[in-house]
């Protein structure tokens, strides 16, 4: 009886001592994480706290992410009024650009997807093959040629050439990504269709794209912050200021002369993330189901 009791003491001090160690180690897990939280989240911390402060105070309080005690919203209505354009304008024009973008790539790559997926034609393992190597062409080597051709077409000072490449199923990077989800989906689906009557394109439309909704809104997401922060396209084709998008918009607050404004550029800067973080925030879910890559997942 005796050896039982201590056998039981010494089995209870043992989970003791584990428990203990486990808790210390989720709780230095934690203190970790908060902190490389804390670490990323400093410069957008400091951004907004800039914002707020006076012109002469931007650069003098150092790295605190504290409010000044002279705070102001000058630096908003500074940016929003302070161009010959309007800085709503800008928004604007990246909200034109970055929808459109965002309604052919999700058009067009799905479609082009669906073909490589699903259909059978001539030479499809072969274009299939040439359209993953265009995933390895740098954004350079193609730029002059796309350039001269937008010129010729009189595209160029227009949104035209931010947005029509879109519609003709350019970014190979999501056409890989839905035929694979499609894949995921199970033939017994189309063979049922057809059997019922059902065409290539009515398939496609009720019973792939209801099934695609997680992947649809990867592409979705992933295109629309992908466009919205571009700065190297519009910087190439748009040259009117009434043309530019925010982020050529945020470039006009600074002068090579040294005459810049750091506190509506910091302002602007805040207002730009607005649209991405709400559009993250609201797809955010289905984002996550369409990394599984599982069609049937719902």
């Amino acid at each position: 009886m005796t050896t039982d009791v201590q056998r039981l003491t010494v089995v209870t001090e043992d989970d003791a001592a584990r428990r203990l160690r486990r808790r210390i180690w989720s709780v230095a897990a934690h203190v970790l994480l908060v902190g490389a939280s804390i670490l990323m989240l400093y410069p957008l911390l400091w951004l907004l706290a800039a914002s707020f402060r006076p012109e002469n105070e931007i650069f003098t309080s150092g790295i605190s992410v504290l409010p000044s005690a002279n705070w102001s919203l000058d630096s908003y209505f500074r940016g929003w009024n302070g161009l010959q354009v309007s800085f709503g304008t800008f928004f604007l024009n990246s909200f034109i650009v970055s929808i459109l973008s965002v309604i052919g790539n999700v058009a067009a790559c799905s479609l082009a997807a669906y073909a490589f997926a699903r259909l059978e034609f001539a030479g499809r393992k072969f274009w299939f093959a040439m359209m993953l190597m265009t995933l390895m062409l740098p954004y350079q080597v193609t730029l002059i040629p796309q350039y001269v051709l937008f010129l010729n077409l009189g595209w160029v000072n227009t949104f035209l050439p931010l947005i029509v490449p879109k519609f003709l199923a350019a970014d190979a990077f999501f056409i890989f990504l839905m035929v694979q989800f499609f894949r995921g989906i199970p033939r017994e689906l189309d063979e049922a269709a057809r059997m019922d009557g059902a065409g290539p394109w009515r398939i496609y439309w009720k019973i792939i794209l209801p099934l695609s909704t997680p992947v649809l809104a990867t592409a979705a997401i992933f295109t629309f912050i992908w466009t919205w922060d571009d700065f190297f396209g519009p910087l190439i084709y748009l040259s009117e200021l009434r043309d530019y998008t925010v982020m050529l918009g945020l470039r006009t607050f600074t002068d090579s002369t040294g005459q810049s404004d750091f506190g509506g550029m910091f302002a602007m800067s805040v207002l730009s993330l607005i649209p991405i973080f709400l559009f993250f925030l609201f797809f955010q879910r289905l984002l996550i189901e369409g990394i599984a890559t599982t069609g049937m997942k719902r």
